[in-house]
């Protein structure tokens, strides 16, 4: 048995500010003010390659780096946002669409993490519905996503990224979606040399429940999901070892709306702290399999908070404040072991 103990790093994702406080001082500012000292960069927060020209990203990084000195506050990854999650992107049936986004958008996007010293996750690729009927199709794009995703952990680690991760998700088009599937995926974008990670959302979880084995019999196995995998503590139990970023989200397991862990909806909320460290040892207490790769030392327990566009701004930061609140209560240090952490709990 293993008894291995990351370190743990709590922090929020800075979509919260997207089109509202957009200059990495202001954003640093607010994470500070509600303290914490890990953000995660999103990028819908102005520095997404697709939009941004280099010189734009080149003053962005300066800024972050800046903004940091002054703010202690450290961007600790940078994220994908909507503008990739919007598109088949990396599994586009045009190739030249698939090429665009693996050269033109996820290095781009590896080199500004670099820059600023973070570390990089990212969803952009989706698969068509007439693909999924197609298993010899699906079988050949699959193959080519893997390729891909190997190919950019090969380059991240290459200009200085031990790793980077790709989110499960929670429907077919979106791979992975079911624990075998993500275990699949990891087992098949590594080697000794390079290391593709995935990202844990704890809201991830509801969509499964919609495409169960039994009531599709007809379907391929790649389309359907088993009753686990759409319980979000089962993820993590398998999943947490090979997961640097997990996205902390309130739900009630039917949907992944992103809600803050304000009182209002931790009363019909699944996700606790405790019940997400308890999970997390679970998964680091079990025997390691060594056909995956190698487990991760360091975890980034994100925040990740949609903000509705017409809520008013001192609610977002209300719903912030009261959100990282709850989870430093249950982190009080960052860098905490898991071990630590569970001993530290509140009653």
């Amino acid at each position: 048995m293993t008894t291995a103990s990351p370190r743990l790093f709590l922090a929020v994702d800075n979509c919260f500010a997207s089109k509202r406080w957009t200059a990495p001082a202001e954003w640093m500012a607010l994470v500070r003010d509600v303290g914490l000292r890990f953000v995660e960069a999103s990028a819908d927060n102005e520095c997404d390659p697709l939009y941004a020209p280099a010189d734009v990203l080149r003053d962005w990084a300066q800024a972050v780096r800046d903004a940091s000195q002054h703010t202690g506050v450290r961007v600790i990854n940078l994220y994908s946002g909507h503008g990739t999650y919007a598109t088949l992107g990396l599994a586009h049936p045009d190739v030249r669409v698939r090429e665009h986004i693996h050269h033109r958008w996820l290095e781009p996007m590896i080199e500004l993490a670099v820059s600023v010293e973070a570390g990089l996750g990212f969803f952009c690729h989706a698969f068509d519905q007439s693909t999924l009927a197609d298993p010899a199709r699906y079988a050949v794009a699959e193959a080519d996503l893997f390729a891909r995703l190997h190919a950019l952990a090969q380059h991240a680690r290459q200009r200085g990224l031990p790793a980077i991760s790709c989110e499960q998700m929670y429907s077919p088009h979106q791979i992975p979606w079911t624990l075998a599937g993500a275990e699949h995926l990891l087992r098949q974008c590594h080697d000794r040399d390079s290391a593709m990670y995935l990202t844990l959302d704890v809201g991830h979880a509801g969509g499964q429940r919609n495409f169960l084995r039994d009531d599709l019999p007809h379907a391929p196995d790649y389309a359907t999901a088993a009753p686990e995998d759409a319980d979000p503590y089962a993820w993590i139990e398998r999943i947490a070892p090979y997961a640097p970023i997990v996205h902390l989200q309130q739900t009630d397991g039917a949907s992944s709306a992103h809600r803050p862990f304000t009182a209002r909806h931790n009363a019909s909320g699944i996700i606790t702290p405790r019940r997400v460290l308890e999970a997390m040892a679970r998964a680091f207490a079990a025997p390691a399999d060594p056909a995956m790769p190698p487990r991760v030392t360091e975890i980034a327990l994100t925040l990740e908070i949609f903000t509705p566009t017409a809520e008013r701004p001192q609610d977002t930061l209300r719903h912030m404040a009261e959100s990282a609140a709850l989870w430093r209560r249950a982190l009080p240090e960052d860098g905490m072991t898991l071990a630590e952490a569970l001993a530290a709990l509140p009653d």
